[in-house]
Formats: structure tokens, sequence, C-alpha cells
């Protein structure tokens, strides 16, 4: 490591040249010494990240007379550039590490790549959907922490002006602190493509986490698409405005909502019903007067036993049964045997 940092390679260099160490196959010390017709050419991270000229991202193996196996990048004119010393640690058909005598010179590796600072990254965000948050990132010292992590790697989950516009009178009533962390809250402090969000799910750390201050989310992979949930709110990654290594911008449908700044919406409990007055008396049954003596016939005499029947007859009772509800929860045990 001691020559790699004596060339005063930029991040970017030093990026390229450890991943044409990387080998995208499997060699152990026994595979190394039983290559067909002694010689292979194997792909390496460095080519897989599209940053590699040409074929400078692959890398010769040539095994050679006495036990000896020597490694030469692809665009190196035959030179044998390193020798395998020993293998350190293998998991066979996973990964396997080795040690060479030196390190791999490529000068497409270590050639200065476009410097990321040179990316004016609110402009990119306004041309493509999110305006919104770029002029309000712009105006925030959180655009200072975005412009601090671009060389080393960062991806920006940016609203679309949908969503931004609706939430801003939410953001104006946090405190200062508060909008910087909410805006650091939508950027992570490496780059990573879509393909890597959707088979990498699981707790994510952002540019405003802090010790204590967790400010995290989960990514989540929603089929082929991408989501991004916080305790608040779960927002869907519908479009790839920027995926340039080492930057990576994608736009939500919605504005996340850390925790530390928002509380859950809690259902309102129902109000209990009122007690019935301790004082409160019976009503009182109203009961036919007795029939005078006079002559039946006559109608307006007649008694009044329309009242008294509703009265007498609407008290019937009736029997209601409340039925419980029966649920089975079978569980499944299942066995995945691993083979190496």
């Amino acid at each position: 490591m001691g020559d790699l940092l004596a060339k005063r390679l930029t991040i970017g260099g030093i990026r390229n040249v450890l991943s044409l160490h990387v080998l995208l196959d499997y060699f152990d010390a026994k595979k190394l010494h039983q290559i067909t017709d002694g010689t292979a050419l194997a792909a390496t991270m460095f080519q897989a990240t599209g940053s590699a000229p040409g074929s400078s991202g692959f890398v010769n193996i040539t095994e050679l007379k006495g036990g000896k196996v020597g490694f030469s990048p692809e665009e190196n004119g035959g030179v044998i550039s390193a020798y395998f010393v020993k293998s350190i640690e293998a998991i066979p058909y996973n990964i396997s590490v080795i040690q060479i005598s030196t390190i791999l010179p490529s000068p497409e590796a270590e050639a200065p790549a476009p410097e990321p600072s040179q990316m004016n990254l609110t402009a990119l965000m306004s041309a493509r959907g999110c305006k919104v948050f770029a002029e309000t990132l712009l105006a925030n010292p959180a655009e200072q922490t975005y412009e601090s992590n671009l060389e080393s790697g960062l991806t920006v989950f940016c609203p679309g002006d949908d969503a931004m516009k609706s939430f801003i009178p939410k953001f104006k009533n946090l405190t200062a602190a508060g909008k910087q962390s909410l805006l650091e809250y939508h950027a992570t402090p490496i780059y990573q493509t879509l393909s890597g969000l959707r088979s990498n799910n699981g707790l994510t750390n952002t540019l405003a986490t802090d010790g204590a201050e967790k400010y995290d989310f989960t990514v989540q992979n929603d089929g082929t698409g991408v989501t991004i949930k916080t305790k608040i709110v779960t927002a869907k990654i519908v479009k790839t405005l920027v995926d340039v290594n080492p930057l990576a911008i994608y736009q939500l449908d919605k504005v996340l909502m850390p925790p530390e700044l928002f509380k859950a919406a809690v259902s309102p409990t129902p109000a209990p019903a009122p007690a019935p007055e301790a004082n409160a008396k019976p009503p009182k049954k109203h009961k036919s007067p007795p029939a005078p003596d006079a002559p039946s016939d006559s109608p307006a005499d007649a008694p009044d036993g329309d009242v008294a029947d509703q009265t007498a007859n609407g008290g019937g009772g009736a029997a209601r049964f409340t039925g419980g509800r029966f649920g089975a929860v079978i569980l499944s045990l299942g066995f995945v045997f691993l083979q190496l």
C-alpha cells in the first residue's frame, strides 16, 4: 500500500486501482496451478464499474515454470507484473484472498477521473424534476455536507416537486437544526446503484446520522422497485436521475420524515359514553284512568288506550349472542441445506 500511496493518486484513481485487484471469478491456490492451457483472462471490478476504457479492466493469469503464477493487466503488453505469493484465506467457490508480490500497474486505472466536485449537484436535480428540493438544499448549510461527501461517494433521494411543495409548510415549522437534519436525511455517504439497493435491503445510515441521533431508514426491495421506509412514511423510488460513479440521484414520490423530527400519527381514542346520573329516576308508567260510569257508547268518554298499549307492549326483551372468533396459526418449519 505504501507504493500506491506514494503515487499521490486522486480518490477516484485509488478506487480504480484497488478495484483492478478484485477478480470477478474464484481463484484459490489449487485453481491457480490448474489453469486450462496455462493461461486465463479474468474480469475485474474495475471493468464492471464501466470506468475502464477498452479491455483495461481485465487481468491475465499465467502459470509459469517452477510452480510460479504471474499476473498482468491485459493492456500491459504481456509483461508479467506480479507473482502469486501465498493464499491468505479461502472459502471454496465463494471468496479467496491471495497475496501477490506487487501492485498491478495500470495507467488507465491511475488516470485522474473527472472530478465529482465539478458536478453541479443542485443544477442536476433542478433540471430533472427535483427543483424545489434543490432550491431548498441550496439555501441550507446541508448543501455543504452534500458537497463534502461528493468525491468519496454520495447517493441522494430527492422528493419530486409535487411532493416537496405539499411538504413545505411542515418544513417551515422545523427549527434551523431540524431543517438541516431533514435535508441531510435524504442522502447516504456512499455510492449505491439501483441494483445494489435492490439486493442490499435493511437499515441504512444517512448524512444526518450522528451517534445517538440515528436518522436511519430501511431500504426494501418491492418487486422490481425499491422503497424507502421510515416509521412515519414509505416512499418509492420512481426515477433514476443520475447514476455516474461516485454519484447517484433517485427521485422519490414522497418526502422522507424521520421519527427524530416527527411523531407517528396516533389513532384517536373514542370518548367513553357518559355515565347515567345517580339521581335519575326511572320513567313513570302512565296508566289508563278507570272508566267512568258514563254510558259506554259515548265517544268523548272512550278510554285513550293507544299510548298505554305501546308502553306496556314495547318492553319485550330479546336475547343476543356475541360470537367469539377462533383463529389458528400454522407454523411450518423449513430446512435449508447449504452445500459448499
